[in-house]
């Protein structure tokens, strides 16, 4: 691994360095803004923005990179039981700024969130323009769980997930690798591991591995109208 100095952003201009030039803790560069150009040129080569109120933009490229394999990743017979008896309704992009908000609410125990109010008009603006996605689960009107990212043509990068309910998490991430996995769209990006994510049937690949995948999938076409396009509709069918 580079243990390069991180690069610096120039405002104007979106491009980024190459993947490799990262540093060892998959800091890649620093500055510039999030306007959908420069997101979208990230997700592209497999970046993406993470950092906290009154720090800089920050931008990473780890190494492993932490993916679910969409047609593999199904759930644990523990929770396919609890699945079953689960009247739960399933949709896509019908409730992205509540799923995002969700998201950016603190955890407990935590003070903060990483997901700012920048990066929340950010993404909003990404979502209108066609780029960002989010996958929802509901009990009745009650939004659960969900889960929100961005995709770049067949690859979908998992940005984060909630659950109001006990479950609604790992609802919409099974819900998620599922959808995906029927548009052809085999890796669901998590970025980084750690042990929930492993739990719950994540694995990790080398970076130029994931590099070389996601230019494979760049040109590769996702459905226009994701809530249309589902496969499913109910979580109990999940385990089916």
């Amino acid at each position: 691994m580079s243990s390069a100095r991180p690069y610096l952003l120039a405002p104007d201009d979106t491009h980024f360095p190459p993947v490799a030039r990262a540093h060892a803790s998959g800091l890649l560069a620093i500055g510039g803004d999030l306007r959908p150009e420069r997101l979208r040129a990230a997700y592209a080569q497999g970046i993406f923005p993470w950092y906290s109120a009154g720090e800089p933009l920050l931008w990473w490229s780890p190494d492993p990179r932490c993916v679910f394999e969409t047609a593999c990743t199904r759930p644990q017979r523990r929770f396919a039981r609890t699945l079953r008896k689960l009247e739960w309704t399933l949709s896509a992009d019908r409730a992205f700024a509540q799923v995002l908000a969700a998201c950016a609410a603190p955890r407990p125990g935590q003070t903060g969130t990483w997901i700012t109010p920048a990066m929340r008009r950010a993404y909003v603006r990404l979502h209108l323009l066609g780029h960002a996605h989010s996958f929802e689960v509901w009990d009745g009107s009650e939004l659960v769980g969900g889960l929100y990212g961005v995709a770049s043509g067949g690859m979908f990068s998992g940005e984060s997930m909630f659950s109001a309910r006990s479950g609604g998490s790992k609802v919409a991430l099974y819900f998620a690798c599922r959808a995906l996995a029927a548009w052809g769209m085999p890796l669901l990006d998590a970025q980084v591991a750690n042990a929930h994510t492993r739990s719950l049937g994540a694995i990790e690949i080398p970076r130029a591995r994931f590099s070389a995948l996601l230019q494979d999938l760049a040109g590769m076409p996702a459905p226009a109208d994701w809530d249309a396009a589902l496969p499913l509709r109910h979580a109990a069918a999940l385990v089916a």
